[in-house]
C-alpha cells in the first residue's frame, strides 16, 4: 500500500477523492488545495494524497525522485508501461481501502497534474466498479493504445473534468488537448477548460475544480440518500 497523506471531514466520509502528484513532487504537494476548492463540510470529503515510489528517471539523467513510471523521450512522453500498469495496481489498493472503509466506489475521484494526472485517467477508464469522476490537470492519456480493449464498461460515461494552460513547457498543451479528443471519439464525457498559463494551477483553476467537484459529488451523494431514505 503506498504511504498517503490524509485529511478527513469530522464525521464519517461519504465521499473521497485520491490526488496523484507530478514527477519529483510527492503528496504533500496538492494537501493545501482542499479549502481552496470552496467545498462545504457538510459533503463530507475525505482527500488520499499518496506518494509516488521513488525510481530513477531516464529522463532527468536517472536520478531517483518519486514518479508513478520512468519517462524515457520526451518526444514520445515515455510510456514506461510496466510502470503505469504497476502504479495502477498500487492505485486500485487506494480505491479498495476507501470502499472498505464506507466509500461507494461511485463517490470516489481520481484526480491528478501531470504524471498523476495520467495515472488517474489511466486507472480510472479501466476501474472495473463505477467512480465518480476523473480530473486530470496538465496531464495526458498514456497508452491510449490500449484503451479500446481495456476500458470498463461501468466508467464509459464517468465524467472527466481536464484542464491545461496554454503555455505548458512540460506537457504541451496539444498533448492534453489532443487526450481529451481522443477521450471524445470514444464516447466520454469530458469537459475541457484551459488557461494562460505554464505548467502550474491558478486560482481560476482551482475554483472551477471546486464548482465541479462540488457538482458530481453532491449527485453521487443524493442518490445514494434517495437509495437509502437518508436525510
Amino acid at each position: 500500500m503506498l504511504e498517503t497523506v490524509e485529511q478527513n471531514p469530522d464525521r464519517p466520509a461519504q465521499a473521497s477523492v485520491i490526488w496523484m502528484h507530478g514527477l519529483g513532487a510527492d503528496g504533500h504537494d496538492f494537501a493545501s488545495l482542499p479549502p481552496q476548492l470552496g467545498l462545504s463540510p457538510n459533503m463530507a470529503i475525505r482527500f488520499v494524497f499518496p506518494h509516488a515510489p521513488v525510481i530513477p528517471v531516464t529522463l532527468n539523467m536517472g536520478m531517483r525522485m518519486r514518479a508513478w513510471y520512468d519517462i524515457t523521450s520526451l518526444k514520445a512522453r515515455g510510456h514506461d508501461e510496466t510502470g503505469i500498469r504497476r502504479s495502477a495496481a498500487s492505485i486500485e489498493q487506494l480505491i479498495a481501502s476507501e470502499v472498505s472503509r464506507g466509500v461507494p466506489s461511485s463517490r470516489i475521484v481520481l484526480a491528478g497534474f501531470s504524471q498523476g494526472a495520467a495515472m488517474a485517467l489511466f486507472t480510472a477508464l479501466r476501474h472495473a466498479a463505477p467512480l465518480g469522476g476523473i480530473v486530470a490537470l496538465s496531464g495526458y492519456l498514456p497508452l491510449h493504445e490500449s484503451l479500446p480493449a481495456e476500458a470498463s464498461e461501468a466508467n464509459h460515461q464517468v465524467e472527466i473534468l481536464q484542464a491545461h494552460g496554454e503555455h505548458d513547457e512540460v506537457v504541451p498543451y496539444t498533448l492534453g488537448q489532443g487526450s481529451a479528443e481522443l477521450l471524445r471519439a470514444a464516447g466520454c464525457r469530458v469537459e475541457w477548460h484551459k488557461y494562460a498559463m505554464a505548467h502550474e494551477v491558478c486560482l481560476e483553476e482551482v475554483q472551477e475544480i471546486g464548482r465541479w467537484l462540488g457538482r458530481v459529488l453532491a449527485e453521487k451523494t443524493g442518490s445514494r440518500s434517495q437509495e437509502t431514505g437518508e436525510t
